[in-house]
């Protein structure tokens, strides 16, 4: 019997999977816990249309990751820091700092946890690689400059 699965099953599937089991086990354990529900013609449209929409919904993902890769790549970002005479910050810029450098100067949000950077101790450029989805990423450089 073919069913699909409410909620994740051990040793069957996932929430939204598919799946053929047998018909004892359909009807005596999935079907009256509502663990899953019998894949009739309403439930295989309604569960195609879900996988359809889960499709598109990742390709729309992608297509705007690649944009946003392509805004950033190469792009200088300034952030100016307090720091001491001999080129040491008194601190350190972070991610969550080069993340809203990056949304105020390009009007552009990233997330500051797809930033991949060491915390910049000291003035200079520094590349920053933005992992935005996978097989997405985009370098750009952070140059840091003394507060006046």
């Amino acid at each position: 019997m073919k069913v699909i699965l409410l909620q994740d099953v051990k040793g069957t599937g996932k929430k939204g999977d598919l799946c053929e089991v047998s018909d004892g086990y359909a009807r005596n354990y999935l079907l009256p816990r509502k663990l899953a529900s019998q894949a009739d013609a309403a439930a295989m449209n309604a569960y195609q249309q879900k996988e359809s929409a889960k499709v598109f919904h990742k390709q729309r993902e992608l297509e705007e990751a690649q944009a946003l890769a392509s805004r950033l790549q190469g792009i200088t970002v300034r952030l100016s820091a307090k720091g001491g005479s001999a080129g040491r910050l008194f601190g350190a810029v972070t991610t969550k700092d080069i993340a809203e450098a990056v949304s105020r100067q390009l009007a552009v949000e990233v997330d500051r946890r797809k930033l991949v950077a060491e915390d910049i101790k000291s003035f200079g450029t520094f590349e920053v690689e933005a992992k935005l989805h996978a097989g997405v990423t985009a370098l750009f450089y952070v140059l840091v400059t003394a507060e006046e």
